[in-house]
């Protein structure tokens, strides 16, 4: 009776080790989920970023966006910057629709505002000037960003950063959908 408890147990573990060798295999060979294709659409080598238009009340975020999405774009993506819209194969536009604060968390003797937020929205177009196709068409997006003047920031640094995680979103929005 022992051996065949034995023999059970060598074919059970026969068994195992065949499914957990098959399972490394299947993960090994990448489970189809994995390209070495670009996020980004091949047909686009340059990009021309235009001057975002402001229609907000906090003048100079429409100067902090642009330059923060033209370095990000250098930064990561495949695209060149040009300067010349006539040597671009694209053109990036849009324009910001709100630059809204609001007041987070408050002091409670003094009703004073700890912590403060900025949010930055605007509404993007990205044309391919060879097709005419447009690759985003008026998308809204939009960022925000935490400061506190207990810790010596304001709100020029919470624009700059709500800024760069808008610049941050609208490259997202620059990939291929899959």
């Amino acid at each position: 009776m022992g051996k065949r408890n034995h023999k059970k147990t060598g074919q059970t573990y026969s068994v195992a080790l065949w499914i957990t060798a098959a399972a490394v295999c299947f993960c090994l060979a990448g489970c189809g989920g994995y390209s070495n294709e670009s996020l980004y659409p091949d047909e686009v080598g340059t990009v021309y970023v235009e001057m975002f238009e402001n229609e907000s009340f906090n003048r100079g975020a429409e100067y902090e966006l642009t330059d923060a999405l033209a370095k990000r774009i250098e930064a990561q993506t495949p695209y060149k910057i040009v300067s010349n819209r006539d040597r671009a194969d694209t053109v990036l536009s849009g324009h910001i629709v709100a630059v809204d604060k609001s007041v987070l968390t408050v002091e409670r003797q003094t009703g004073r505002a700890l912590e403060k937020d900025v949010e930055l929205r605007a509404v993007v177009s990205w044309k391919n000037l060879k097709t005419g196709k447009l690759l985003i068409d008026n998308k809204t997006v939009d960022a925000m960003a935490s400061y506190s003047e207990w810790q010596k920031q304001g709100t020029t640094y919470a624009s700059s950063l709500a800024a760069n995680k808008l610049a941050r979103k609208i490259v997202e929005l620059m990939e291929k959908e899959w």
